[in-house]
């Protein structure tokens, strides 16, 4: 155990060692080591909620919605199609207007320390769920803000017409109209089925906010302990309907950022580093204790234009800030061959991606010429940058710097404004903002879950379409592309909106990155999916003395 920090070795003692909020349970074992019994998985990021739903992105969809709970759909990470979870089987009605989900039996809630259920997984939770989303009459639909961010930007409570309960192990849900996109919206992360007896205890006790605070979901992992900016542990839910998870429990360090955390990997207090920065790969490649995985990612880094503010209300000048920006230098200098420039919002790995789409050239003389020609020769403007490594960004104050360095050889002065998790959003909205670098990863193949949370005019209010650009075309094109189930006709109607976003230019596409993840040697098990992280039920440590058979 040496080298491991102060707060892993307490870890390994009984449960009540640390007082954090929520308690551990109150019958949890004394845990053995945590080098035989778990691992830590270290991670960049800031927690606001445990409930993925009202979460629009980061350490809660990315890392915890895997392990905590489970959704009705999945999507096989390596055939990219849709498979069951929950549901067992579905139908698809009325040309897809109608979805009828067949549910899984015997599919128990964790028992933690602050609830205990009383019966299996049935269709009054799959109502409870999404009712909860959709239905703004829902008792529990304001509960700690009633903002549901993506399914917000689809605009699904004005399209979910109902979602009702058929029998005990039967849901059906309509929608006003056909949406070919539907099913891959309720495979993503942002869907989870909740506890409605949950809810009903936490009514009763008037605690209704502790739903989202305290989770209780089926998946493999149950939070034991958290401690806020520091760590989340995860107890295994021994329950587990897929099987028992092989690790007793997982620890999220979120205490360091950066090359902390790529010292924690060589040192042994982290096991599994979750986005390493590009710049380090011929670090972890050399280190014969650490192995390394990379995948292709459905995901892409941005840059949004405030169109509601000038100057970028200007298409000219839009255009202009575009040319100035050095796309081949990010590559070189952030993603170091492990991503590829981006031509479209969509990544090159989408069935919908128009191979016409071509990468916004490098001209600074044009860039400049642009903006005499505007009338704003001498701007100021404010970047702002979120501070925590992505999935589609592992570096983005240092992309930011590039950009204000490339921005300042056409006589644009550029100031960075670092924010962090829902501060960013809460500024975004206030529309004072000229550009913020951002970027969005899903667990959806459907092009639809890229469109509308980023560039709808419902995205707006539902705070994911930070360029605050809204076309009624552009989402009558993106309406047309959800009526049919044919797929040459869905790709014609996006081949059409992309050709839009060229066009008007609200975001400026930077890159979409590979998917890396660096982990010790005697881990295995880990899946590193496109779509996001998959759970943990599979990882275990490898012996000393298996690894030498």
């Amino acid at each position: 155990m040496r080298g491991l920090p102060l707060w892993i070795l307490s870890l390994c003692l009984t449960g009540s060692a640390l007082a954090a909020t929520p308690p551990a349970p109150a019958a949890a074992p004394p845990l053995p080591d945590i080098r035989q019994s778990g691992f830590v998985y270290c991670v960049s990021g800031i927690l606001n909620t445990f409930n993925p739903q009202m979460a629009s992105s980061g350490l809660t969809v990315d890392t915890l919605a895997a392990q905590l709970y489970d959704r009705l759909l999945d999507v096989d990470p390596y055939t990219y199609r849709l498979i069951p979870e929950l549901a067992q089987s579905w139908e698809v009605l009325d040309n897809g207007a109608t979805y009828r989900f067949h549910l899984r039996k015997d599919v128990p809630f964790q028992t933690t320390a602050w609830f205990k259920p009383t019966r299996k997984m049935n269709a009054d939770d799959v109502v409870f769920s999404f009712a909860r989303v959709f239905d703004q009459k829902h008792p529990y639909h304001d509960v700690n803000g009633g903002e549901y961010p993506y399914f917000d930007s689809l605009q699904f409570g004005d399209s979910v017409q109902s979602v009702r309960k058929l029998d005990d192990y039967t849901v059906e849900i309509r929608l006003q109209a056909p949406d070919a996109s539907f099913l891959w919206h309720l495979a993503t992360h942002y869907a989870p089925v909740l506890s409605a007896e949950y809810a009903d205890r936490l009514t009763h006790e008037g605690r209704q906010e502790m739903i989202d605070r305290e989770p209780v979901g089926s998946g493999p992992f149950l939070l034991n302990e958290y401690r806020s900016g520091q760590y989340i542990r995860l107890a295994r839910n021994d329950a587990y309907w897929k099987g028992r998870p092989r690790m007793p429990q997982v620890v999220i360090d979120m205490g360091a950022g950066g090359t902390g955390r790529l010292s924690k990997l060589l040192t042994g207090e982290c096991d599994v580093l979750a986005y390493p920065a590009a710049s380090q790969l011929s670090i972890l490649r050399d280190d014969p204790r650490l192995r390394l995985t990379l995948r292709p990612g459905m995901n892409i880094a941005y840059l949004a234009f405030n169109t509601r503010k000038p100057p970028f209300n200007d298409l000219k000048v839009r255009q202009a800030i575009s040319l100035a920006i050095n796309n081949q230098r990010l590559m070189q200098s952030i993603y170091y061959g492990t991503a590829e420039t981006a031509a479209s919002i969509l990544p090159r790995a989408s069935w919908a991606y128009d191979n016409d789409a071509h990468v916004t050239e490098y001209d600074p003389a044009k860039a400049r010429d642009m903006l005499k020609q505007a009338g704003v020769g001498q701007l100021n403007l404010k970047l702002w940058v979120p501070t925590a490594s992505q999935s589609y960004n592992p570096s983005p104050l240092k992309t930011a710097e590039l950009i204000q360095a490339d921005l300042g050889q056409v006589g644009v002065k550029v100031t960075i404004v670092p924010v962090e998790g829902r501060f960013q959003e809460a500024r975004l909205m206030e529309m004072n903002h000229d550009l913020t670098l951002t970027g969005w990863a899903t667990d959806s193949n459907d092009p639809d879950s890229f469109f509308r949370p980023l560039l709808s005019c419902a995205a707006i209010r539902s705070q994911t379409n930070y360029a605050h650009w809204c076309d009624p075309g552009f989402d009558e094109v993106l309406q047309d592309a959800l009526l049919s189930q044919q797929l040459s006709q869905r790709i014609d109607s996006y081949r059409k909106a992309q050709k839009i976003l060229e066009r008007q230019l609200p975001v400026l596409p930077l890159a979409s990155s590979l998917r890396l993840q660096a982990y010790r040697y005697d881990i295995k098990g880990l899946v590193l999916s496109p779509f996001g992280n998959a759970s943990f039920a599979g990882v275990y440590r490898e012996s000393a003395e298996e690894a030498k058979k």
